[in-house]
């Protein structure tokens, strides 16, 4: 009994983080109008659209290289977004990146390894890719405030 207490627990847990990634396309098609919203409580969010070489023999390879394209993408989004937070006296991550190779160093580490949360195919074979930072994250670098 207690065993499968704490599989529920679990898998409510798993369903609570997946909540809240907003589906970017629909029917095959990149949405319209995409929000962008960065700010997601606890999380920055960051997305990225890429496409691959139609001209490549399966679809395999296109999905994998739009996908890829697509984390790129959103890590720069991602990046430009950190490099604005404030650190403890007043200056810019980016700022402090110029001087401090180390922290330039954790940054590219922080954001490489920030969470896809969701990958979605377009009909075409191109791909809107989701990524989670943990606000956390920022705040051990010493950033003033994450919001």
């Amino acid at each position: 009994m207690r065993t499968r207490a704490m599989a529920a627990l679990a898998a409510a847990a798993v369903l609570a983080a997946c909540a809240g990634v907003t589906s970017r396309v629909t029917d095959g098609k990149v949405r319209t109008v995409i929000d962008q919203t960065p700010d997601r409580g606890e999380s920055l969010e960051a997305i990225g659209i890429g496409a691959s070489d139609p001209k490549l023999p399966t679809d395999t390879q296109r999905k994998a290289l739009a996908r890829d394209a697509a984390i790129v993408k959103a890590q720069y989004e991602l990046l430009s977004m950190v490099k604005g937070v404030q650190l403890t006296g007043g200056v810019t991550v980016d700022r402090a990146m110029e001087t401090d190779s180390a922290l330039a160093a954790r940054v590219d580490a922080m954001i490489r390894g920030a969470e896809v949360v969701k990958s979605e195919f377009t009909a075409d074979g191109g791909c809107v890719v989701t990524l989670r930072l943990p606000k956390k994250s920022l705040r051990a670098l010493g950033a003033e405030s994450v919001e």
